[in-house]
This record gives C-alpha cells, structure tokens and sequence, in this order.
C-alpha cells in the first residue's frame, strides 16, 4: 500500500498540540495504565493541517501523528437513539489518522440517523519498530497495537452500554484504508484477546455485529498470481459479521483488489457481504461530496443497515 495520499509528509501545514474532540465531548483512555506493546514514537503527539496542495473536496483536512496514548471519544445521536453504534477507524496508513476527514465528519453522519457514533484514536506511532518484524506476519502491516485498542473498545462499549444508552447486540465497525483493514482485523480476529485480560471488559465480546470498509488497503497480496489473493493472516469465518465494502477502480492508494479479494474471502466462507465498486472516485474522499457518484456511499450504507436490521427501514 502506498501511503502518501494520506500521510502529506512535508505538507506546508498548521501543527498545534494534542487533539481534542469539539465541546461537551471527552476523551476516554482505553487503558487503565501503559498499554501493552508500548512503543515509543517519533515525537509528542500533535494534530497537523494540510497545506492547500493536499485538499478533499476543496477543503484541507487534519491528521493525528505518534499517537501512542488511544482514546474513544462518544458522540450521542441526534434526535431518536435507535440503540445502535458504530466504532470508527479512521485511514493514514497506520502512521496517522484522518481524525476529521475519516473521523468527526463521519460520526457528524452517523449520529444523524440516529446511531451512536464512537471516535477510536488508535495508536500510530509513527518511527517505531517495524510491524513486520514485530508480528511475523506474511503480508505487512498487522499492526498488534490498533488491534488491542480496538477489542479493548468493543469490550469497554459492552460493559457500559447501559452508561451509553446502547444495544450491545448491535455494535458495529467502520473504517477507512488502514482503518478498513483494522475493520477485517477484529471481524476476524475477536475470539481471544491479543493482549492479557485486564478486567471484567476483556472478558465481553469484542465481535462486532456489522462492518463497513471504506477503500480497505492490506487485504490483497500485492503481486499474487490470483488477482484475488487474500491476506493469509486472516480468516474469515461464518462467524465474521455481515459486511459492506465500498471502493473505486481509480483508488491508487489501495488497489481495488483490495475489496474484491475480501468479498471473494467473505462469501466462500458465507458471510452475508454487500460490495459496491465505483470505476472514478479515487483513494480518502471520506464522506466529502464530489462529482463522482462513488459520494453517494453513506446512503447505500443506511439502507443496507435498515436491510440487516440495525435500524428501522
């Protein structure tokens, strides 16, 4: 996966300090102490805005870098709470996040029709030891470290629907590009924690109920002699949630075999999937509308959940 439209390196931006959510929201540790697999990063965390050659829909967006402290942030639905919620992964390619581009904009979405929405600032340290060393694994990233955040959010989310005013039969995932890959990640990868139990929250669930993957990047092995070559580090199950998958052909971040590879993955294992593929509309368009119909997802998206039974059709 090529990472640099999502990660402006060198970009004239805005640099200021740590990121925080907009009024009357906080910011909820996702540790009780020092998360496992600490790494140090490159520098203090800061929130960075692109310069003007690096805009989505004529607008700049901002991203997170050397993220090494995860919180989850919880926005309340707008109007009538229909119970469900919706963890969001926002992109960069594991090294940052698209907190507003692949984050708040899209929890501004969410929240309007009626879903919780919750902002998952997973660590991205970015200048730390490589993943591939780290992990083993045969097709690179896999990051353990997003991946511990995430279990631990969904177990947290489940041990406080109640505090949240949430169903936590219907707690799902969606995210963008690295993010998209997170989404895969703990779709398949919820039976056993990959970290030590802490407390009563690693002991609930970390299965989501449903996924959306926005341009997924790191399912495809790159190179394959099957244009559909699926990442062996994962593996889909019956058991992995019901799944919906956006991209475009013109995506040329993530190749869109990335999408076709997991639907292939998904539907021989019998995963109720739903894949929509656009040819133009490119790589982090996040729920900016432009000319190009691919836009238009977030709808396909409230229907498909009115058609799975997360929210009233």
């Amino acid at each position: 996966m090529t990472l640099l439209t999502l990660t402006p390196i060198g970009v004239r931006g805005q640099q200021s300090a740590t990121w925080q959510p907009s009024a009357g929201h906080v910011q909820v540790p996702v540790w009780p102490g020092t998360p496992p697999n600490a790494r140090p990063a490159a520098g203090a965390e800061s929130v960075v805005v692109t310069g003007s050659d690096h805009l989505v829909a004529g607008k700049p967006w901002t991203y997170i870098q050397n993220v090494t402290r995860p919180t989850y942030t919880v926005y309340a639905p707008k109007g009538r709470n229909t119970g469900a919620a919706v963890v969001v992964f926002p992109g960069g390619g594991y090294q940052i996040l698209a907190i507003d581009l692949e984050g708040t904009e899209v929890c501004d979405w969410i929240t309007s029709n009626g879903i919780t929405c919750v902002l998952l600032k997973y660590r991205v340290p970015r200048g730390g030891p490589s993943w591939q060393r780290e992990c083993k694994c045969r097709i690179n990233p896999k990051p353990q470290p997003a991946l511990q955040d995430a279990q631990r959010t969904m177990g947290l989310l489940r041990l406080h629907a109640a505090e949240y005013h949430i169903d936590p039969h219907k707690l799902g995932v969606l995210g963008f590009s690295a993010g998209g890959h997170l989404v895969a990640a703990i779709s398949n990868e919820y039976r056993r924690r990959a970290y030590a139990p802490i407390d009563s929250a690693d002991k609930l669930s970390a299965r989501p109920d449903f996924a959306v993957a926005v341009y997924p990047g790191h399912l495809w092995v790159e190179g394959n002699a099957s244009p559909i070559a699926f990442n062996p580090d994962l593996h889909p199950t019956r058991d992995t949630p019901p799944t919906f998958l956006v991209q475009a052909q013109t995506d040329s971040v993530d190749n869109v075999n990335q999408s076709l590879a997991y639907y292939v993955a998904l539907k021989n294992a019998g995963v109720p999937t739903e894949l929509h593929l656009y040819y133009d509309g490119g790589h982090a368009f996040g729920l900016r509308r432009t000319k190009d119909p691919i836009t238009e997802w977030p709808r396909l998206v409230e229907r498909w959940l009115g058609a799975i039974g997360v929210i009233s059709r």
